[in-house]
């Protein structure tokens, strides 16, 4: 269903995060892909320390589950920020959008909502650029949970060269890459098994530098609704994985 944009796309919402030594700029804006006539909203973090600023930081575009919002998944976003990464986190589904199919052939059917997700990502990706120059956009990293996950993996697929890192929380539908780029790191549910085919064997694993950790949390928690320790747990993981990878 076609989305009437109705809101002016440079108006801003700022709000700020602090820890000790750091603090978080959180900026929420809402972007039109005039091409789509799409509205898309956006939330950037950053962290706001003058030795910060002097740094290149990394970009890092994160993919909410399926209804996720763009201010959703902080958690993730805020630990990126504190160490280092500038994180955007993009809202793929609007109120007015088709529901997502849940019955028939689920991967046909849904193919078009994650190309469509995979629009979003790109606009999204030359549009901050413009806006904040300073990134470095050299090496994106792109994590997506769930059906945002898919969305990740999509881009994997199709689009390899976008991203150097790819981390899935729980994609369950479309198959990883069997290539050793992007990286991937997949953290894996406790309760919501992938589809035939998505994951690799022991020995595509191996071969292609994959990494799929299975951690005792339920598949809706990873979006935020998870314990503190789970919640560190994820962050710890992704960390460790980008220490690896850059």
């Amino acid at each position: 269903m076609t989305q009437s944009p109705q809101l002016n796309t440079d108006v801003y919402l700022k709000a700020s995060y602090s820890t000790p030594d750091t603090a978080i700029q959180i900026d929420t804006v809402t972007l039109l892909d005039g091409s789509r006539n799409r509205l898309i909203p956006v939330a950037t973090y950053y962290a706001a320390t003058k030795s910060a600023e002097a740094a290149k930081k990394r970009l890092v575009i994160v993919n909410p589950g399926y209804g996720g919002k763009n201010t959703d998944y902080q958690y993730i976003a805020k630990n990126l920020a504190i160490n280092g990464y500038f994180v955007v986190t993009i809202q793929h589904d609007l109120p007015t959008d088709d529901s997502l199919p849940n019955t028939g052939d689920i991967y046909k059917l849904r193919k078009p909502f994650w190309e469509g997700g995979a629009k979003n990502v790109f606009f999204v990706t030359n549009e901050i650029k413009k806006r904040y120059p300073q990134v470095d956009y050299s090496d994106i990293i792109l994590i997506g949970h769930s059906n945002g996950g898919d969305i990740a993996m999509l881009i994997a697929n199709e689009y390899p060269e976008f991203a150097k890192v790819i981390i899935s929380l729980d994609n369950r539908r479309v198959s990883f890459p069997r290539s050793d780029h992007p990286k991937i790191l997949s953290i894996r549910s406790s309760d919501q098994p992938a589809d035939p085919g998505v994951l690799p064997s022991q020995g595509e694993q191996e071969k292609y530098k994959i990494k799929i950790v299975k951690v005792n949390i339920r598949h809706n928690d990873m979006g935020g609704m998870g314990t503190q320790s789970e919640k560190w747990k994820i962050n710890h993981l992704i960390l460790e994985f980008l220490s690896h990878n850059q």
